[in-house]
């Protein structure tokens, strides 16, 4: 089990960040990941494993004016 802002998910073993977020039906463009209160950069996101009791934030980048 992993926490994703805020709310508990099932995981798979072996699972990536790029997995989670394609997963959740989030595109890469505008968002910022935060696993264990650091930032994953987005070029680690498919090497980057996510173990059980991991918490991570997902943030969205809006345009606005």
């Amino acid at each position: 089990m992993i926490k994703v802002n805020g709310m508990e998910i099932e995981y798979t073993s072996g699972m990536t960040v790029q997995d989670l977020v394609t997963s959740l039906s989030y595109s890469t463009s505008r968002i910022a990941i935060e696993r264990l209160g650091e930032i994953v950069p987005k070029k680690n996101y498919k090497d980057t494993l996510i173990n059980d009791g991991d918490k991570i934030e997902i943030v969205c980048f809006m345009g606005g004016g």
